[in-house]
C-alpha cells in the first residue's frame, strides 16, 4: 500500500481528472515554488473510476487557485492548517485568466510582444467562453 504522510499547511487537490495532475502542477507553477508536492496518478475512485490527487505543502497564500476553476471546477480543494482541514473551497470559472490560454490570432499584439501577458476575460459564463483582452479572439473551453 502506498503511504504518503499528511501535511501541516497547504492544500490537497482531490478529484482531479485522471492524467491531469502534471498539467495542474505546471499551471499552478509549482515547479517554481520551494514546496513539497506529492502527485498521485490514477488512484482508484468509486465516484470517478480513476482520479489524480495533488498534495502541496506550502504557505496558503503562495498559490493562486483561481486557475483551478478554469481547468476543472469539479476539483475538490481542501485547505490544511495545523494538520487539519480548515476549509473546502468551491471552485468557479475565474473572470480572468492570465498566461494559461494563448491567443491564436496571428495579428494579436501578444504574437509580436512576447513579454506581454496573455490575458483572457470570461464573456459568457454559461457557454464558458473567454476572449483575448487585446484582440477579442474567442476561446471556448
Amino acid at each position: 500500500m502506498l503511504n504518503i504522510s499528511g501535511i501541516h499547511e497547504g492544500f490537497v487537490l482531490d478529484h482531479i481528472q485522471a492524467g491531469m495532475s502534471l498539467q495542474i502542477y505546471h499551471d499552478l507553477k509549482l515547479d517554481k515554488l520551494d514546496c513539497t508536492v506529492a502527485i498521485i496518478r490514477n488512484a482508484k475512485s468509486s465516484k470517478m473510476g480513476k482520479k489524480d490527487i495533488l498534495k502541496v505543502e506550502c504557505p496558503i497564500e503562495a498559490l493562486d487557485l483561481d486557475i483551478l476553476g478554469f481547468i476543472d471546477h469539479n476539483i475538490t480543494v481542501n485547505v490544511i492548517q495545523d494538520d487539519k482541514i480548515v476549509e473546502k473551497k468551491v471552485l468557479h470559472l475565474p473572470k480572468q485568466v492570465k498566461n494559461v490560454i494563448h491567443c491564436k490570432n496571428p495579428r494579436c499584439i501578444t504574437s509580436i510582444e512576447q513579454e506581454l501577458d496573455q490575458i483572457f476575460i470570461l464573456t459568457d459564463e454559461a457557454k464558458e467562453i473567454y476572449r483575448c483582452k487585446y484582440c477579442e479572439e474567442k476561446y471556448r473551453k
